[in-house]
């Protein structure tokens, strides 16, 4: 088979660069081993939430605090903040609406509790102008009987000290009864799959008798597997506002981003081959001839450019060996120091130093084999490495941008 780009990687960054490929006209393919860490996702997308240990008020403005190897800085400024623009119509066009501009950082309420800061969120979460005034006088935490994924108890007291006052309910409808026998059952996705129009009406009668004496509802989030429509017909059946915090664990609001942005590539035209794995590929000179995979056999399958979003150690993009890290698709060059010792610190909670290794790459994210720059292969993504996306809060952001960067540079 011949396309114009083949992409290694179907999670945010790989998604974002067939789309943008294939509004273009390319005919491109995307090869996804499993699940991609969107499908943990939050519901909110960060741009930069901090440097230095401090908060990021307006993340265009620290641009030029941010260190020459952070992959922003290697898209250049002029070209990052006209990316930046592009970014929000593109989710929207694939069914995704959000909250959030680029000129300053919202917060958004975490399944434990805490209040970060945030880009863009889906719309039907809680977000703030300011971490310190919420814009309630009272709320019910609402859970689903017997959910174990929700932490209303976390939750309450971040809301007491802002001067919210927190009441805790839980509801429930027949539908779900069956689910309450096993709590290895009463998961978010499961949850959600049951919750149909019929389902929705029910909790929607619950919740409007709970709704009366408080300002918001909040609740897990496990309505909206597909899309967005149960989350329009709830809001719309309760009389009070209500709002969703993500849960631990699977995350419906990040399969539902995932199952957005697939569909939306398919309808441009882009062919997805989840659950097939990458494992070689033939070389000639500095150039990509054709990869090979799983599932294709002996099959080649070729292009014109080639592009690895396979993400960094939870996805498998890097892999730690006991003396070395390794890039285990084509074996790139990876930027990383040579000894153990210096991967990680022992403290947990600093920045450990392996979140910033990646592939050895050039000006356009062009990755190198033995010291060689493959001229149609683009790194895109967290296999860059050069940032710590936990400590920053820039993982979302690094996805799309990078992606959308490398995907130009194709098309040029």
């Amino acid at each position: 088979m011949k396309f114009d780009t083949i992409i290694i990687g179907g999670g945010l960054s790989g998604m974002t660069a067939g789309i943008t490929l294939a509004r273009a006209g390319q005919r491109v393919a995307i090869f996804s081993t499993g699940q991609s860490a969107l499908q943990f996702s939050s519901g909110s997308m960060e741009l930069l939430g901090q440097l230095d240990g401090e908060p990021v008020e307006r993340p265009t403005e620290a641009f030029d605090s941010l260190p020459e190897s952070h992959p922003y800085r290697r898209i250049g400024k002029a070209k990052w903040l006209d990316l930046l623009g592009h970014v929000q119509p593109m989710l929207s066009e694939a069914g995704i609406n959000t909250i959030g501009d680029t000129s300053r950082n919202r917060w958004r309420l975490t399944p434990l509790g805490k209040i970060k800061p945030a880009w863009l969120t889906l719309d039907d979460f809680a977000t703030f102008t300011s971490p310190d005034k919420l814009p309630w006088r009272s709320v019910a935490l609402v859970n689903i009987t017997d959910f174990i994924d929700f932490y209303p108890r976390f939750l309450a007291p971040t809301l007491e000290r802002r001067g919210v006052k927190c009441r805790q309910e839980s509801v429930t409808i027949p539908r779900l009864e069956k689910l309450r026998r096993s709590s290895t059952e009463m998961r978010a996705p499961t949850v959600a799959r049951l919750l149909d129009d019929d389902a929705i009406r029910q909790i929607a009668g619950r919740l409007n008798v709970i709704a009366r004496d408080v300002d918001a509802l909040i609740m897990p989030a496990v309505v909206g597997l597909r899309d967005d429509h149960q989350l329009t017909l709830l809001r719309r059946l309760i009389v009070k506002p209500v709002y969703f915090v993500t849960t631990m664990s699977a995350s419906v609001p990040g399969i539902r981003i995932q199952m957005q942005l697939d569909a939306y590539f398919k309808k441009l035209g882009g062919m997805l081959f989840p659950g097939d794995t990458v494992v070689k590929a033939n070389m000639d000179g500095d150039k990509i001839r054709a990869v090979y995979t799983v599932n294709h056999g002996d099959e080649p399958l070729e292009a014109d450019n080639y592009m690895l979003a396979s993400g960094s150690f939870f996805g498998n993009g890097l892999v730690a060996l006991p003396d070395r890290i390794i890039e285990p698709v084509l074996g790139l060059d990876v930027e990383a120091p040579g000894l153990r010792a210096e991967w990680y610190k022992p403290d947990l909670y600093d920045a450990q130093p392996f979140m910033a290794f990646g592939v050895k790459s050039d000006e356009s994210f062009r990755p190198s084999l033995d010291s060689r720059t493959i001229s149609n292969l683009y790194a895109v993504g967290s296999i860059l490495g050069g940032c710590n996306p936990i400590k920053e809060g820039c993982g979302a952001g690094v996805a799309i941008l990078t992606a959308m960067f490398a995907a130009d540079k194709i098309l040029e």
